[in-house]
């Protein structure tokens, strides 16, 4: 075992899925002691601010012929298949379900080609408005659950979390966590390394503030039908919209979305959720109750009763693509590691375990270089 004083002291900024699966895989290795500094937990009351409560996250990849991001999209979707199984270890957070994928024009799914039992569509099984579709199974991710319980594994494992908001990367390099709160030495003690997973925050964190960072809002309904056994969606156009059905195990299920960027909104929008039930309909009218189905074709006022919730997230994406990288920062006579994690939009529960491994690997990476 490694002694404290021995220990590589590393603080995540950011408690979304990107910032808790990063401290968590570096968590789990041999010889760091992390911790998250963030604003908001998951187990904090929800906001706009805070993107991941808000996800749909079902396992969709985007990745198409680019291994880098398929590399990483492929181990995220291994781990929580793992994680899934009859004998995973958080069975209770994902829903193993057909997923089918229907397009607004012709599409490069290479890397879909990789998941479990991939076919494609013939036509006579393509939904209104698709020219394509394809079907395989995959994860739905119930974030709720998964959250916490990513935070738990983190705590569990020696992990610590500490609630802050940073206004300069040089209050973190200099002070480390112990600036924000408490007495407690550890945490008092400048780190050996830090790393970015503030998402959105990127674009206003002094010393990164990130310009190519910008929101992209996106709006969800969350409805009560334990009725629906699968997963879909329908993508592409001039108007990047997605509309989409992604059951959750507790018997919710997830329906969208939008794709609004550049817009601040933070409350749902009524005409908003019109338009996204009148859109899911559409694709999918076994959204409504069995019951009014066996009488007539359904409308959207006979799935407003069944509506628990409707929110809205500001998807942190990037004009360049998400970063991950290594830099060095200098405070003073101090110089550190600061890795990058952030900018995956709408894709965090696709890429999170993935692009864990690589910031862990280059927080290991800084620590080995002469």
């Amino acid at each position: 075992m490694t002694s404290e004083k021995q220990q590589k002291h590393v603080v995540v900024l950011g408690a979304g899925v990107i910032g808790l699966t990063t401290a968590l895989k570096i968590q789990e290795k041999e010889g760091y002691q992390v911790t998250i500094l963030a604003e908001q937990f998951p187990t904090d009351p929800k906001t706009v601010k805070y993107a991941s409560l808000s996800a749909g996250a079902h396992h969709v990849s985007i990745a198409g012929a680019d291994p880098i991001q398929r590399d990483i999209d492929v181990e995220t979707f291994q781990t929580m298949w793992d994680l899934s199984g009859p004998n995973g270890a958080a069975q209770g957070c994902f829903m193993r379900i057909p997923q089918f994928e229907y397009y607004r024009e012709e599409s490069n799914y290479d890397t879909l080609k990789l998941m479990p039992q991939f076919a494609p569509l013939p036509e006579d099984k393509l939904v209104p408005n698709s020219v394509a579709g394809i079907t395989f199974d995959s994860v739905n991710t119930d974030v709720p659950v998964f959250l916490p319980y990513l935070l738990s594994q983190f705590l569990a494992k020696g992990g610590r979390m500490v609630h802050g908001s940073v206004v300069h990367i040089n209050q973190v390099i200099a002070g480390g966590a112990g600036a924000f709160t408490g007495t407690e030495k550890t945490l008092q003690t400048p780190p050996d390394a830090v790393v970015v997973c503030l998402g959105l925050g990127a674009r206003f964190l002094g010393g990164v503030e990130d310009g190519d960072v910008y929101p992209v809002r996106g709006q969800t309904v969350l409805i009560r039908a334990p009725w629906i056994q699968k997963c879909m969606s329908l993508s592409g156009g001039p108007d990047k919209i997605w509309t989409y059905v992604i059951p959750r195990k507790n018997g919710d299920v997830i329906i969208g979305g939008t794709y609004e960027a550049d817009d601040w909104h933070p409350r749902p929008r009524p005409e908003t959720t019109k338009d996204i039930l009148t859109r899911v309909l559409e694709i999918c009218p076994e959204i409504a109750p069995p019951e009014i189905r066996a009488q007539r074709a359904p409308t959207i006022d006979d799935v407003y009763p069944i509506i628990i919730e409707e929110s809205c997230g500001l998807r942190p994406c990037r004009k360049t693509g998400p970063r991950l990288e290594l830099e060095w920062k200098e405070t003073g006579a101090k110089k550190i590691p600061v890795v990058h994690n952030y900018g995956h939009g709408g894709f965090g529960y696709i890429a999170c375990y993935g692009s864990a491994t690589v910031a862990a690997n280059l927080v290991e990476k800084a620590f080995t270089l002469p």
